[in-house]
């Protein structure tokens, strides 16, 4: 089918649904411990951590049906949205009991909502999908809601992004310096073909970014590490996360921390010490 901004048309894709599987081999998740810079020890029967399901249930498509920025082209699952760019914008998560590695799972998929709307920017298309995730023949593990949002490609005079100073009552800080090898590690361990984290030209000069974008999934895994590191390895009862504005390996960026009722906030501040994005744990 035919990009379209017809909201009409895109809200028909509301409740479609597809179903896939998996077998969580310990391969993976020990490539992502390494991509963090750490030593590979998981192994079947070990307990996958929290958000590392990305690393698996991947799909793609030939090349000659990928659209310009690398995505496989809309239409299919996932309604076909005209406009250009495509970013996560955030996520939540429910989580009932963990994965274990060596098993096999199921992820049932559907489209929960459509919602186009206009911002500073300039035209922009909401699309929600809702997943829940358990092993083969079981109930869900954990239930998973993420926004994608699509927007025009950037102007000239397009307005300044508005920024958001995180605030100094933090504490708990970490250093992250990102860097091409860690972007296309983890673009290459969830296939994740999207240009912007690996085509430095295609990321500047075509969506206007300063540099290679750090994946938002890779921000809001950092920042459930870094939470479940702070709980001693406990696990969550539920995580949430919104992206505020993006990360480039141009620079090192910060991730935040503070104890509050019932769990833990966190955000992802810019070199600029400006939100890039803001999450909450709860355990």
């Amino acid at each position: 089918m035919q990009p379209t901004q017809d909201p009409d048309i895109l809200r028909q894709w509301i409740g479609r649904k597809e179903t896939h599987t998996d077998t969580l081999h310990a391969g993976p998740a020990n490539l992502m411990q390494m991509t963090l810079d750490r030593t590979a020890s998981l192994q079947a029967g070990d307990v996958l951590p929290p958000l590392w399901h990305w690393l698996y249930f991947l799909q793609s498509a030939p090349l000659g049906a990928l659209g310009r920025d690398g995505h496989p082209a809309r239409g299919g699952f996932l309604p076909p949205v005209a406009l250009p760019r495509r970013m996560w914008a955030g996520g939540r998560f429910g989580f009932a009991r963990p994965l274990h590695l060596g098993r096999d799972v199921v992820k049932y998929s559907e489209i929960k909502n459509v919602a186009s709307k206009t911002g500073r920017s300039g035209a922009l298309c909401f699309v929600t999908v809702r997943h829940e995730v358990g092993e083969a023949g079981a109930s869900p593990a954990f239930w998973e809601e993420h926004d994608i949002v699509y927007r025009e490609d950037p102007t000239k005079n397009a307005p300044p992004l508005q920024t958001r100073d995180i605030g100094a009552d933090w504490q708990h800080s970490e250093t992250v310096t990102p860097s091409e090898v860690m972007l296309f590690r983890y673009s290459a361990l969830t296939f994740n073909g999207h240009r912007i984290h690996y085509d430095r030209d295609y990321a500047r000069d075509v969506e206007g970014h300063a540099g290679l974008v750090v994946h938002g999934p890779l921000i809001a895994t950092l920042l459930m590490d870094m939470a479940q590191r702070l709980r001693n390895g406990a696990a969550p009862k539920a995580f949430e996360f919104r992206a505020a504005s993006p990360l480039f390996d141009t620079a090192a960026f910060t991730l935040h921390a503070r104890e509050v009722a019932g769990g833990i906030d966190l955000v992802a501040a810019t070199p600029q010490g400006t939100l890039a994005m803001q999450a909450k744990a709860t355990f």
